[in-house]
């Protein structure tokens, strides 16, 4: 099993969270990615924070540790159908978490998020929790 890694996961761990940290040395020798959309909302954190260039530099370090997957055509077209079925039955989720959420499905990968409520509706999409499990 591979896995997304959503930015509120991300700074779980950075906080110390002990059921994060846990997962992810459980899940250790499995492939782990961002997407850049994630990437963005962390470097957004930092640099609306009171400690701009600590914040930035821990940023980095978590891009180094983890393969970024883009926004490409397949991703958009994901997004895109995930938008308009989302349209037609009321549900609406947030654009931001939609590509991230047509990133997992384009890579075939587990997302992991503690947003349950924002993902748990979209169709085909593996969701796991390492917050609370």
């Amino acid at each position: 099993m591979a896995f997304l890694i959503d930015s509120d996961i991300l700074i779980y761990s950075l906080k110390g969270d002990a059921r994060v940290a846990a997962n992810f040395l459980k899940h250790e020798t499995e492939p782990k990615y961002i997407s850049v959309i994630s990437y963005g909302e962390l470097l957004f954190g930092a640099y609306h924070s009171q400690k701009t260039e600590k914040n930035l530099a821990i940023v980095y370090k978590l891009r180094s540790l983890f393969r970024l997957l883009e926004v490409d055509q397949a991703v958009i077209e994901i997004f895109s159908k995930l938008k308009a079925q989302n349209r037609k039955t009321g549900q609406i989720v947030d654009d931001m978490d939609l590509l991230i959420a047509a990133t997992a499905l384009c890579n075939n990968l587990t997302l992991v998020s503690n947003n349950e409520k924002h993902f748990k509706g979209i169709p085909g999409l593996s969701l796991k929790n390492w917050h609370t499990a």
